[in-house]
């Protein structure tokens, strides 16, 4: 009896460990399948093909089995033909084949946070394209940004300022709001589109911070803070800050919108960067008048209106977040959004 009972335990043992190594097997080849699923990558997507699909889409609704059918049959013959007369011209004469084919747009997207993040992945779109782009071809980027850290937009002002050194023509799109970094972004573009209610300008610098000295006082709570140079610190959120460190302070703040408007004055010469270097916002059709964008147009016109010209390329730098990073991410973007509603209260219809 003893022999049965020891073998049905050693047997529940020996299944039981099989079992629990499989999981295991089992659920490592998943987390390393989604691992390599979820790499950092390049996508490249053929913009005209998914405008002629929807337009195909649309069409075939439209009619009948009949009248679908032939459709359809009509299409896959002219289709054919096409890919022969392709095939004839690159075994006559490849070199010339090539050099007729049509300009490349490549597009490429840009919604900036507080922190500038996205120019991890602005960085990577941009080399790609330097790396193949001819002298012929455009950029065309569709911004969107309220502004943020001064490092971080000027870091992705910079990687655009790279097209521009290499003599690529760069149009930027902006749709809803290219405001204080997001507009220092946007005037290293050759062209400047901006959709008829789009924010536009707030070249200024901001700085704000909370001091809870005096309450930290009531509650006979000392803080010290030892610098190894005057200004190392000059306002700080626990200890006591002068006129002194609150001059300093406002120095800098100026030193910086200094540099913000050479740097706009710069890339855009046909500006009197007095008059629009004040901290104040327009609406496109208003900054169209001081020269701050150059049309009004949404990106979505403009892109259908190249697609004879050119071909529409999108580079999208995929980057895998965390799950932290998301979360993050998600409350800082609510919090921005929140900032930006309370900025523009009085315009919001």
């Amino acid at each position: 009896m003893n022999l049965f009972i020891n073998y049905g335990l050693f047997l529940a043992k020996v299944i039981t460990f099989f079992i629990v190594g499989a999981i295991i097997i089992i659920f490592s080849f998943k987390i390393s399948k989604r691992k390599k699923n979820s790499r950092s990558h390049l996508k490249i997507t053929l913009l005209e093909n998914n405008y002629k699909d929807i337009q195909q889409q649309i069409l075939l609704s439209t009619m009948n089995d009949i009248e679908r059918k032939t459709w359809l049959k009509q299409a896959k013959k002219h289709n054919k033909k096409i890919t022969k007369n392709i095939r004839q011209e690159i075994s006559n004469n490849k070199e010339v084949y090539f050099k007729k084919k049509k300009k490349i747009l490549y597009v490429i997207d840009f919604n900036g946070g507080v922190y500038a993040n996205e120019v991890i992945g602005l960085r990577k779109e941009i080399s790609a394209i330097l790396s193949v782009a001819r002298p012929k071809d455009e950029v065309l980027l569709r911004l969107e940004s309220s502004g943020g850290v001064v490092h971080g937009y000027g870091l992705a002002a910079a990687q655009l300022n790279r097209l521009r050194q290499r003599g690529i023509r760069l149009t930027i799109c902006i749709d809803k709001v290219a405001a204080s970094g997001g507009y220092m972004m946007a005037s290293v573009a050759d062209y400047i589109i901006s959709a008829p209610f789009a924010i536009i300008g707030s070249i200024g610098v901001v700085a704000q911070i909370p001091n809870f000295n005096k309450l930290l006082k009531k509650c006979f709570i000392d803080i010290e803070l030892h610098t190894a140079g005057d200004y190392k610190r000059t306002l700080t959120v626990l200890g006591n800050n002068t006129d002194a460190t609150r001059k300093k302070f406002c120095e800098e703040l100026n030193t910086t919108h200094e540099l913000f408007k050479r740097f706009v004055k710069e890339m855009r010469p046909c500006l009197d960067i007095e008059s629009v270097a004040n901290g104040e916002h327009w609406f496109g059709t208003i900054a169209l008048e001081k020269k701050l964008v150059d049309e009004i147009n949404t990106s979505d016109s403009i892109l259908i209106s190249k697609m004879k010209e050119y071909t529409l390329l999108n580079v999208q730098y995929v980057y895998s977040k965390t799950m932290l990073e998301r979360f993050a991410s998600s409350i800082i973007e609510n919090i921005s959004k929140n900032l930006l509603k309370m900025f523009f209260y009085k315009k919001q219809l």
